[in-house]
């Protein structure tokens, strides 16, 4: 699923790309991906592309006075070309969910952005808004995880999302969007390694130190990520995501820190993966199934 560094380099590689152009049409293809009726998505049409900007893992494409707001869900991406299709896109089984028509001023073709979706469960949401806050994701999600800055939450920002959690574990409670927003799976393993947090901690246990050490982490694992990805064709950020991570779908290799070997929590539809030698003390968590640690 795509992240906060790379939804948000998507959103900027568009702005750059994009912004200023109108929309000759918005077509859409998966059907059941669009979950607003009113306004209608052709509304859009004709309106110019302001820019395209990012509310957790939610691209957001700001129109006059109309938002596109698409979530990726576990297997979408965004392919933009300048090359626009003789043929409208018309409603199918392919990988396609919207195809964003724009022109110029001048009426020439700027170009296409697909929104595009891979395998067979299809979790796409795609919504025309009058603001972003209309879609009930965003208006649900926490602070983000990069602060208003851009630097990351501090310590006590981290202290204060982390109380309402309870006894939530740690490593789902950072990924929780209504808590923080734009971490999910993959960089919450990432940051919880650099940590050196155990992924199954109460998440309202942290002490001070332990706090700093989760703020500084997230924001070194978030802004290096992005970075990178910013420095990434668009065609190519899916493997440079991959190859950077450390930990994360990993099981089986030496920590890069201690030379531990990363060990795998599964359950039925997903897993994450762990340093039991940074992380837990060197106890290796049984399968989330047995929902317990093995002494």
């Amino acid at each position: 699923m795509p992240e906060l560094p790379h939804v948000q380099a998507l959103a900027d590689v568009l702005t750059e790309r994009f912004a200023g152009n109108r929309v000759a049409a918005l077509e859409i293809s998966a059907i059941s991906a669009l979950k607003t009726a009113d306004p209608p998505f052709t509304a859009v049409a004709g309106q110019a592309l302001r820019s395209v900007g990012r509310a957790g893992k939610f691209l957001v494409f700001a129109f006059d006075d109309l938002f596109l707001v698409v979530h990726l869900a576990r297997a979408g991406w965004v392919r933009a070309s300048d090359s626009v299709p003789a043929a409208a896109a018309r409603p199918g089984r392919g990988p396609l969910v919207i195809r964003l028509v724009l022109v110029t001023e001048d009426g020439e073709p700027a170009g296409v952005v697909d929104v595009t979706e891979a395998g067979t469960r299809k979790g796409a949401s795609v919504y025309i808004v009058r603001q972003p806050a209309d879609v009930p994701g965003i208006g649900a999600l926490g602070p983000d995880a990069l602060g208003t800055g851009g630097e990351g939450l501090t310590a006590e920002e981290w202290r204060e999302v982390l109380s309402t959690a309870g006894g939530q574990w740690l490593k789902n409670a950072i990924r929780d969007q209504r808590l923080v927003a734009g971490i999910g799976n993959a960089y919450s393993d990432e940051i919880l390694q650099r940590a050196k947090l155990s992924p199954v901690r109460p998440a309202s246990s942290l002490d001070d130190a332990e706090l700093a050490a989760l703020a500084d982490a997230a924001a070194v694992e978030l802004n290096s990520a992005l970075a990178v990805a910013r420095a990434t064709d668009p065609t190519a950020m899916k493997a440079e995501k991959k190859a950077g991570l450390r930990i994360h779908g990993r099981t089986g290799q030496p920590c890069p820190d201690c030379g531990t070997t990363i060990a795998e929590v599964a359950s039925a539809d997903s897993s994450f993966q762990y340093c039991p030698g940074c992380q837990t003390g060197g106890k290796v968590l049984a399968d989330r199934r047995l929902s317990r640690l093995l002494k």
